[in-house]
């Protein structure tokens, strides 16, 4: 940018020890501390899961093939989506967001609000791209002690996946044959 240009919030930008600022309040107020907090518990949460199923003897897959991997996927996206956007799930949001606007297909935006821990929360839950890594996580240590089971749930969530696919696709062939 040069001289005089402004950011895309209409506020000129500022010259740093020769460096451009561009960042906007909400970066600057970043609840950093809630987000360590926040690594810190999954990271805890990771070294917890590994010593005590070490402890128990559970042997983990020398590989996982790539349909599991591909099941995982398919599940940690229909997961995080279901606790992000989903309408019904918004009670687990609440104490955390805002309602920002409704969204296609029954999917909800919210926002994060508060500071500091909650902050960070809000943050998280509200982000699907976020959240996948818990549940990831949780889904991948199911799947390290339970492999069946495991397979079962991401089997389920995926099947909810493709027919979200489905409805899409036949609300877009039924808008197109209304025209």
């Amino acid at each position: 940018m040069t001289d005089g240009e402004q950011r895309h919030d209409g506020r000129p930008d500022e010259q740093r020890d020769g460096r451009l600022d561009v960042r906007s309040d909400d970066e600057d107020n970043a609840p950093l501390g809630g987000y360590a907090a926040l690594a810190t518990t999954f990271v805890a949460g990771v070294g917890v899961f590994a010593v005590t199923a070490w402890r128990r003897g559970v042997r983990l897959p020398e590989t996982v093939p790539a349909w599991d991997v591909a099941l995982l996927g398919a599940a940690t996206f229909k997961a995080s989506r279901l606790l992000t956007k989903d309408k019904v799930t918004s009670f687990l949001r609440a104490p955390f967001t805002h309602r920002e606007r409704e969204s296609n297909a029954n999917e909800v935006m919210d926002a994060p609000h508060g500071t500091g821990l909650r902050r960070a929360v809000g943050d998280l839950v509200s982000c699907p791209f976020c959240t996948s890594a818990w549940v990831a996580g949780g889904l991948v240590g199911t799947y390290a002690v339970a492999p069946r089971a495991a397979r079962l749930l991401c089997a389920g969530l995926s099947a909810v996946a493709v027919s979200d696919w489905l409805q899409y696709a036949w609300s877009v062939t039924e808008q197109k044959a209304e025209e």
